[in-house]
């Protein structure tokens, strides 16, 4: 579900060479040929700021125009497929001839002016060599690796649950809870010390808005970048399980560069601050409809379920992600793509597919089976799901069993949306009990 900026160092010479000399070959090709037929018009798709989790209705016109359109987006050139059936986004996802690492060197036309690939970024990496980069921080994700954390995650959790009642009423769930927790669960994960954690939020603040301006991202993603450095030399050697000491024993043993272990740490911690913003909506959800917190306070048993609906349901992103080049003709939603072309899939609109999920847009705590995407699909699947589906447990158990009587402090209308945030989530969440 996470879609950050994941810079890793760039590569040699030469990949860098044949990258560009592949881009400019398929690129030339897609000029060459025609596809047979009249194609859909090109749409403008400003991505605007949305106030609550109104589902975005630009994506909602798009896919009642057809399975596979063509869209522009606000930043680079020319234009791109999208595509929105649930079926078509995990064949996309999961097929080897859509390449990520084919848009490297290639202005797409792309949501945030900032987000243009870099040559060697995990992100932009096909298999083998993304199936191996993933690999270096893999232990840390398993079930076993993820449910290490579970004790340290409740007692961090439980303190500042704590705080606010002894603060008491009102509070903002955001700045109290929401936002702290998750930021300090990762850095737990990745072996980050707690006096490094509030320039660590700052950096990723500032590298997943659309609205500082490419400069202030450049010098946060390098701030962190440098840090990592750092912090994997500090490391070298002194094992451990989390993150940042993997990593260092996949670059002594040659199993991964620095380089791209600065990048992998980068992707890992960006992404674990992508759960304040999803919990957010989620809060903000349970806080407007009583209904949707009644049932999860009074029968526990459906919360697990009630993690992957909300999940499905939730606005958890602006736009779309990052993009992918098809390296030869193909077919997809009965609509030919040509070598070269690039393809979104949004899996925003796959989750509301009405030929997958019954009444799409209702919230059914209780769905089962859920096939949702909001963690992504195939080779990309969002390597940290099992953790940020543990942290949201935690959270609204914590929220539901500990504030009885949760209510806003202030009318709907007066709560504010983080603007220019590439993943959607309130500014604050102020509330009584």
């Amino acid at each position: 579900m996470l879609t950050v900026r994941d810079d890793a160092c760039p590569r040699t010479a030469r990949a860098r060479a044949a990258t560009a000399n592949a881009n400019a070959t398929a690129t030339a090709t897609a000029t060459a040929q025609k596809t047979p037929g009249p194609l859909p018009p090109v749409r403008f798709w400003p991505v605007r700021d949305l106030p609550g989790v109104e589902f975005d209705p630009d994506l909602a016109a798009l896919m009642r125009e057809g399975p596979v359109s063509r869209i522009r987006l606000p930043n680079g050139e020319g234009w791109a497929w999208l595509v929105s059936r649930h079926e078509d986004v995990r064949t996309v996802t999961n097929d080897p001839r859509f390449s990520r690492r084919a848009v490297v060197g290639s202005d797409v036309t792309r949501l945030a002016p900032h987000f243009i690939p870099v040559d060697g970024a995990v992100g932009f990496e096909d298999p083998p060599d993304h199936t191996r980069l993933r690999r270096a921080v893999a232990p840390a994700f398993t079930t076993r690796g993820v449910e290490r954390l579970r004790g340290r995650a409740r007692v961090m959790l439980d303190e500042l649950v704590d705080g606010v009642l002894r603060d008491g009423p009102p509070a903002d769930l955001v700045a109290r809870v929401l936002a702290p927790f998750p930021l300090a669960v990762v850095c737990e994960l990745m072996g980050v010390p707690a006096a490094d954690r509030p320039a660590m939020h700052e950096w990723t603040s500032l590298i997943l808005s659309s609205t500082e301006g490419a400069e202030r991202s450049e010098r946060a993603r390098n701030a962190m970048c440098g840090y990592f450095a750092r912090l994997l030399a500090e490391r070298h050697g002194t094992g451990g399980e989390d993150v940042v000491a993997l990593l260092s024993a996949a670059v002594a043993d040659g199993e991964i560069t620095g380089a791209e272990a600065v990048g992998l740490a980068l992707l890992v911690q960006i992404g674990g601050e992508a759960v304040t913003n999803n919990t957010g909506n989620m809060a903000y959800l349970l806080l407007t409809r009583p209904e949707l917190m009644d049932r999860l306070r009074g029968d526990p048993g459906v919360r697990a379920t009630a993690v992957d609906e909300l999940l499905r349901w939730i606005p958890h992103r602006n736009g779309v992600g990052l993009c992918r080049i098809a390296t030869e003709d193909l077919t997809v939603g009965g609509q030919e793509i040509r070598r070269g072309e690039a393809v979104y899939v949004s899996y925003l609109a796959a989750n509301r597919d009405p030929e997958v999920f019954a009444d799409p847009d209702g919230i059914v705590l209780d769905r089962s089976p859920n096939p949702h995407v909001a963690f992504g699909y195939g080779p990309h699947y969002c390597v940290g799901a099992l953790l940020a589906r543990l942290e949201t447990e935690l959270l609204f158990s914590a929220l539901v069993d500990r504030l009885p009587g949760m209510r806003l402090a202030v009318p709907e209308e007066e709560l504010r949306w983080r603007p220019g945030a590439l993943i959607r989530g309130p500014e604050g969440l102020p509330v009584v009990w």
